[in-house]
């Protein structure tokens, strides 16, 4: 119970400050109406017409749950208003592209590990691959898909794997080195080929190291989902549903879709976790 004490707290102060920053960014707009109705606004006034407003620069936090109350809730799931048909379209391009980039982290941090000259071309141009904005490469990965006939999902897919694929490169590259040369040379003195070495003391050993890639990797795919649904004027997925409430001025939309997006990319997150729990007490790891 301690340690719910200092997160509701924590929760409390940015409430506060939310609200705080909703009648502050929001007044303007009643202080004009009160001028173009040649009235005087008092705080008593000026506070509930700050926290209804259909288009405000700051939602009020209840506005925003009401929002995701209305769209999670109270809405059909396959609804295009509902944010759980929005949300599993952009689930769908986020899940397929990480697939891809783990697979292809994978592959190139065991290449990385095994072939020095793999280590030093490789690795230097995927670092500098995410150096790139993804909001310069995404409109080029959709045009150049789209001139090839290849439109809907896997251009998304292609944009989340663009991003998740480096920090499992990163992460596994530096767990399947994690072994000391000790437990290697005592492996090749049993006459341990380099596939053994590899799937009975890297891999092993790299499990936490990949996890932990992956749940950065998880949470940078549903950016790349998302990204990728913004320049293609997409009707549905969580980037168009920021999209089109953006060309109409609905910020309570806005704030709802990132709401939406931040709630799922917890859930991916925490459902690695589990999986990574049980996977290393399986293999009996501590952590």
């Amino acid at each position: 119970m301690r340690s719910v004490w200092p997160v509701t707290a924590v929760l409390l102060v940015i409430l506060a400050l939310w609200y705080a920053g909703s009648i502050w960014l929001n007044a303007q707009w009643v202080y004009d109406q009160a001028a173009r109705a040649n009235t005087t606004v008092t705080l008593a006034d000026l506070i509930p017409q700050t926290m209804n407003q259909t288009r405000p620069v700051l939602p009020a936090p209840h506005q925003v749950a009401a929002e995701l109350w209305k769209t999670v809730v109270m809405t059909a799931p396959t609804s295009k208003r509902s944010l759980i048909y929005h949300g599993w379209v952009t689930l769908s391009a986020t899940l397929l592209g990480f697939a891809i980039g783990t697979a292809a982290g994978v592959l190139l941090a065991v290449g990385i590990v095994h072939n020095r000259a793999m280590d030093m071309s490789v690795m230097p141009w995927a670092i500098a691959s995410q150096t790139i904005p993804i909001l310069a490469i995404a409109p080029m990965i959709i045009v150049v898909m789209n001139s090839v006939g290849i439109t809907g999902l896997v251009p998304k897919a292609i944009i989340s794997a663009y991003l998740s694929f480096f920090p499992v490169v990163v992460g596994m590259v530096k767990g399947l080195r994690s072994p000391d040369a000790m437990q290697i040379d005592l492996l090749r003195t049993y006459g341990a080929s380099g596939a053994q070495v590899l799937g009975k003391l890297r891999l092993p050993a790299s499990m936490p190291y990949l996890f932990t890639s992956l749940k950065v990797g998880v949470a940078a795919a549903l950016v790349g989902s998302i990204v990728g649904e913004l320049p293609t004027g997409a009707i549905a997925g969580l980037g168009a549903r920021l999209l089109s409430g953006s060309y109409y001025g609905q910020t309570v939309q806005i704030w709802s879709a990132l709401f939406a997006a931040a709630a799922l990319a917890a859930v991916l997150v925490g459902i690695i976790g589990v999986v990574q729990r049980l996977t290393l007490a399986r293999m009996g790891m501590d952590r």
